[in-house]
């Protein structure tokens, strides 16, 4: 089997500003998923998640991680793509993220934005920051949102990222305090081949920021993290933008966070919500070790089959 190129970054362990920093080896991680409405003003859109992320981290003290939604500050339209790219990590919003990291110490997954490269090219992109303020990880999404839902199938949606963006090349695994957490953009999770390397890799969460359309969400949204989770035994998380039915491109909401035997641990509304939980990965190992499927694998037929494994 061809070997995959992928990026594992390594946690900073460094104190942040006036933050003591929290235990790196603690089986439990508490996280905030920040399900926020997206406006057409880009520094409104970053006020509002540097401002929520605070609120949450001063009302809940033992907040160790902050995800934000896919495309989170700013619009999901082709015609906004290029009005909003910045560079990584020297764009206005990548500088908000770092030094709100730096100040809370804690880890923000932020989400995504679109990111213009040095040749001009725009990636739809997840960008992770450590609690000293360092990027340690950089997602651009792989499989681009190409899809044509005809009107009698709940509305319908037509909606193709390849027009203004390129796809990226390169699994993305952060170490999340002693944790190998996979990321994922919204889309790359309706492939089970990219959830299966991150479990080949020892990732013991997947974390997918998502812009999920409203037609598709009733009929899948849950069916695909509960299918990637119970298949890779590992929690999924994801974090939506608010449902604003009024925009070009309805977001589904329902940010979630499923565990590993499948089951939805937290579920958001529609709305704007913030929802803090405290997950335990001893869970991961419970549901492993249970059902050993990883280590029932027949590799020795699929190989002969040609699958790629």
């Amino acid at each position: 089997m061809a070997k995959l190129a992928s990026k594992t970054h390594h946690s900073a362990t460094s104190r942040a500003e006036g933050v003591p920093v929290w235990n790196e080896m603690s089986n439990k991680l508490t996280l905030g998923l920040l399900q926020l409405p997206v406006g057409g003003d880009v520094a409104g859109n970053v006020r509002q998640a540097v401002d929520s992320i605070t609120q949450l981290k001063a009302e809940n003290p033992q907040l160790q991680l902050a995800i934000l939604p896919e495309s989170f500050n700013g619009p999901y339209a082709i015609e906004h793509f290029g009005r909003h790219a910045e560079r990584v990590p020297e764009g206005r919003t990548c500088q908000a993220l770092s030094q709100l990291a730096r100040k809370l110490g804690i880890y923000i997954i932020g989400g995504s934005i679109i990111e213009r490269d040095d040749q001009n090219k725009l990636y739809n992109t997840c960008t992770v920051w450590a609690p000293d303020g360092q990027l340690i990880g950089r997602h651009r999404k792989l499989h681009l949102f190409c899809v044509n839902i005809e009107p009698e199938q709940l509305g319908g949606c037509q909606f193709d990222e390849g027009v203004a963006l390129t796809a990226g090349n390169e699994l993305t695994l952060v170490q999340i305090g002693a944790h190998k957490v996979g990321i994922g953009i919204c889309h790359d999770k309706r492939f089970e081949e990219l959830a299966r390397l991150y479990r080949n890799q020892g990732c013991s969460m997947l974390v997918y920021p998502s812009a999920f359309c409203i037609c598709q969400g009733p009929m899948h949204w849950e069916l695909l993290q509960r299918a990637r989770a119970t298949d890779n035994q590992l929690f999924v998380i994801t974090c939506a933008p608010a449902r604003n039915n009024m925009s070009g491109y309805v977001a589904y909401g329902h940010s979630m966070i499923v565990d590993p035997w499948a089951r939805v641990q937290r579920e958001a509304g529609e709305g704007r919500e913030l929802i803090v939980e405290t997950i335990d990965f001893d869970m991961v190992d419970e549901v492993r070790r249970q059902i050993p499927i990883y280590k029932q694998r027949r590799l020795d037929v699929y190989e002969r089959a040609g699958a790629d494994v």
